[in-house]
Parts: C-alpha cells; structure tokens; sequence
C-alpha cells in the first residue's frame, strides 16, 4: 500500500469515528434524566421498545437517525426528530418500526418529525411492508404549528396515508404507551388494530384540563381515556396491555400470523462475499474530493465475489455500467467514474463529469434493467454535466435530458448511494431524493449542493464584492479574502452530510461497510411490492 493509501484510510476511519460519536450522542434523545424519569414510570425508550421488538440477531436499518440535528436550537433541539424509525425483522417479516421518543419534548411533533413520520410511511406504501407505530405523543408543538398544521406534507398527510395504507391492504398495527392526544389521537384508530397500555397509555381528543375549560367537566386522564374506558366502554382499542413488553409481545404475535406476500420477483442467488476487502474501501476513497481515483476499485468491495459484467466498457466512460449482485440479489449499477479518461479519439474526459456519451450509455443501460425487471443501485461522485461550446454543440442538454427522463420513468426499485460529491443536475441525473430512490444514504465523505464550496464562494464573493464597490465602498485583497473565508464557511457547512441528513435530503449517514446490508435489505424490501408500470420513457429528443 501506498502512502496516499494510509492517509486516505486514516482520513475516512476518522470519519467513521466521528459518525459513531455524532450516533452516539442522539441515541441518548433528549438526555439521560429524562431517560431515568421514563423507566421510573414503568415505561421502556422508543429504542428499548423497538429493540425488545425486532428480532435480535437479524440485520436492521435505521431511517433518519440525524435528522434534525442543528434545527430548533432555539426549541431545546429535536434529536432524530422526536421520533425512531428502523426497518428490521418481527418474527422473521420485514417490517417498518415508527416509535415517538418521549424524552424529546414528551414526544411532541416538529414539522420536521412530520415530515420524517411521513417517510416512514412513504417506506411502507412503496414496498408495502408492515408498519407498527409505537405511539407516547404530546402532540404537535405548538410554538411551531404553523409550520405542521395546515399543508399537505403536514401531520394530517398522516391520516390520509393511514387510510390509503388500508385500502391498498398494508397492515399497520399501533401500540398507545403513553400519551395520544388531539389529531394524533385518529393514527392508532385509523390502523388495522390498536392495543393500549394500561395505566400509562391514554387517548382522547381532548385532555382533562381542556375538557374542564370547554365544557365545565371534571374528570381525570385515565377515566376520560385511559385502558380501561377505550377497551371495555368506548371500544376505540382492541387489546389492553398490562405493559410496554406486554404490548409488544401481542405485536409480535400478531406479526407471526400475516400470510405471506405476492413478490416482485426479483432474482436472487446463494449471497457472496466481496472478494477483495471491503475495509480496503477507507484507502482507496481519497481525502480531498477533488482527487481522482477509480470507482471500480469501490464497486469490486461492494459486489458479490467482486464479479461486476462491464456494459458498453469503452464508451461514455466517465459513467460506469453493468450488472451485478449484492447479497445474492441481481442489479444494475450505475457509478460516476472519478478518473481521468481518454477517449479513442484522444480526448481527455475528467472524471466524475457526465459527458454527452456518459449520458446515453446510462440512458440506454436503465432501460435495459427496466427490461429485464434488475433494481438499479446508481453510486454518486459527481460533479455535473460537462459544459462549454463543444458540450453544447454535441447536444449535452439534450443527452442529460434523456438520462433524466429515464431515471424518473424508471420503474424498477432504485437506490442511491451517495461516496462523495453529489453537484448540481448530476444529483438529478444519478437519483437524487426528487426521482424517488426507495432508499438514499451517504457516506461521511459525501458532498450535496449545487456546486463546490469553493467555487460557489468565489462566485458568491465576486457578487458580494461588485455590490460593495457600486456603493463605493473601498474593498482591498484582505476585505475580499475575509468575505470569501466567511462565505466559504456558511457553505461548507451547508454541503456537509449531516446537514443534508438533518433535512432528510438522505435517508442516513452510514459506514461505507454497511452498504451492502443496507442494499440488500431495501431489494428485499421492495420485493413485497410486485410492479404494475410498464417502463415508457415518453417524449424525448432522440
């Protein structure tokens, strides 16, 4: 191994470091005393519920663990949005796990817990999976109901995809172990079946207080909602619990009886490892994401007996196709490739641009696994199109076009890894989060925005700069390098993974070595979910 080797390997095993710690800290919610105070309730975590749920030695994934991270500091924070999402096994069926932290906020609802709710769910319509919701909720945070009351992506899209979820047949089950109050009271009533915990599960419309100031009555939280009233007077739950792992063991129970599902058919062999070291990944991934290196030395630690069939290997070579298989599952990949290559013709293309030929190879080699019913797993360094005169001339906009308009006509499962720079159109063209990937995650050396942070501040301080001057203001070197220092700061900060994590831009920040279990999970995944499209790439300029 060579040097650069050892300091790329450091560089990202430091990364990988700080992932840990930055995971470390949210599992914690919203701090050790509340915590204590939970389990002096009699009350398990929203992540002690989920685990004592999921099969224990079977793999599991988690859907946005960062997400609010740097949001709402002005609130106490929103760690993971208030809310836990895995996807793992109940009784050996894939399911999705939803579970409000009611140490953050006692589980009260952010816009930004909406939004990672409705995801969930959004998991759940794709692929049609099971969805348990373990409910403790205060309901929406009021300081902030503006922003998750009234929208259509707000808390009552909620409902609307309970009831959709029902008529499409997805099971969802819903455990009440703590508070349920207001709208939130509708999402346990809405699924399939509700079990409530006594003594500390409640639900009504209204609390005692309200209650008391709207219409005079007085009466206590567990008579007006308790386990007892909904389960033998109202008859709004179907199971009393005595308690949390009570609760959870009916849930599996009731998991262990679903028949089985209609499958897509997705081709799946005897799983291989990788023939060369995955961990040989942190080595050959360069620090600077600038720096060139090959994408196939990436994708043969990735790939099933690092066996990768190259389609149409000497054209469009900025852009890496073919087939493979991760974990015994067949796909199609489509990798941007980070070195510098040079056509038959002698021209030198740089690498991780799309060039006009990079375009069509994709373009074509989409519709084939569309064709073929192949899941497509496109892995993301890219900094853009090419342009200039002679990319114009030949069409560049017309052949990214087509790319585009294959991906978002794409009708077999899509998943998008992000390793490094993920720029502009090129976040389009290779499946950002708007052409619907079933599953997008990063790695900690990923990069999203609409271009470099340098470049973007050089252009940033070239216009912050002629607006200084044109007011006659005196701007010598040093005023320009401390305006393009600051700029670059506030946009590094903006292209970080995290930050992209927080807004669920991605579903996750993850190990490059989980990568393969995070593919094979979601293929599995979407194999509950036969598919009913015919692929049509409609009008496109030819």
């Amino acid at each position: 191994m060579d040097i650069n080797f050892n300091k790329n390997e450091d560089h990202n095993k430091l990364l990988i470091s700080n992932l840990k710690q930055k995971f470390a800290k949210v599992k914690v919610g919203g701090g050790e005393k509340r915590i204590e105070k939970l389990h002096n309730e009699g009350k398990m975590t929203a992540r002690e519920r989920i685990d004592y749920l999921l099969d224990a030695k079977a793999n599991s994934i988690e859907i946005g663990a960062f997400v609010g991270e740097g949001m709402y500091a002005e609130h106490g924070g929103c760690p993971s949005g208030g809310v836990v999402v895995k996807i793992g096994y109940i009784k050996g069926k894939q399911c999705i796990v939803v579970a409000n932290d009611a140490t953050v906020k006692a589980g009260a609802w952010f816009p930004i817990t909406a939004k990672k709710n409705l995801r969930a769910q959004e998991i759940a319509m794709e692929n049609r999976l099971p969805i348990i919701y373990l409910v403790d909720s205060a309901g929406v945070y009021l300081p902030l109901q503006d922003e998750i009351f009234p929208d259509k992506e707000h808390f009552g899209r909620i409902f609307r995809n309970n009831a959709q979820m029902s008529s499409m047949g997805i099971t969802q089950i819903a455990a009440v172990m703590g508070s349920c109050v207001a709208g939130g009271a509708y999402l346990p009533i809405m699924s399939d079946e509700a079990m409530i915990v006594d003594k500390t599960g409640s639900i009504f419309l209204a609390g005692s207080y309200l209650v008391k100031a709207a219409i005079g009555e007085s009466i206590d939280n567990e008579t007006l909602g308790g386990a007892t009233t909904h389960c033998e007077i109202s008859g709004v739950t179907d199971y009393k619990a005595k308690d949390d792992k009570d609760a959870l063991d009916r849930i599996k129970n009731i998991v262990s009886k679903i028949g089985d599902y209609d499958k897509a058919g997705f081709n799946r062999e005897k799983p291989q490892k990788p023939a060369f070291d995955e961990k040989e990944i942190y080595g050959i991934l360069p620090k600077a994401r600038n720096e060139q290196y090959d994408m196939m030395e990436i994708i043969n630690r990735l790939v099933d007996n690092s066996e990768f069939d190259t389609y149409k290997d000497g054209y469009g070579q900025t852009i890496i196709t073919g087939y493979a298989r991760i974990d015994g599952w067949a796909l199609g990949i489509v990798a941007n490739q980070r070195k510098v290559v040079k056509t038959k013709g002698g021209e030198m293309q740089f690498g991780g641009v799309i060039y006009s030929d990079s375009a069509d190879k994709a373009t074509r080699f989409i519709a084939n696994c569309n064709q073929k019913k192949i899941p497509l797993v496109f892995i993301q360094d890219v900094t853009g199109f090419m342009v200039g005169s002679k990319s114009e001339h030949g069409g560049i906009i017309k052949d990214g076009a087509k790319m585009v308009n294959a991906v978002a006509n794409s009708v077999v499962p899509k998943f998008t890894v992000i390793v490094g720079n993920s720029y502009g159109a090129g976040n389009y063209a290779m499946c950002g989060k708007a052409y619907d990937p079933r599953l997008i995650f990063a790695w900690p050396s990923a990069e999203l925005a609409v271009m470099g942070g340098t470049q973007a501040a050089k252009v940033l301080a070239q216009i912050e700069t002629s607006s200084l001057k044109a007011k006659g203001e005196v701007v010598d070197e040093a005023k320009e390098k401390e305006l393009f220092d600051k700029i670059k700061a506030r946009y590094d900060e903006q292209v970080s993974p995290y930050y992209a994590a927080s807004r669920l831009w991605t579903d996750a920040i993850i190990d490059p070595l989980d990568t393969r279990t995070w593919i094979s999970m979601g293929i599995e995944a979407a194999n509950h979910s036969p598919i009913e499209k015919k692929f049509n790439l409609g009008v496109i300029q030819v």
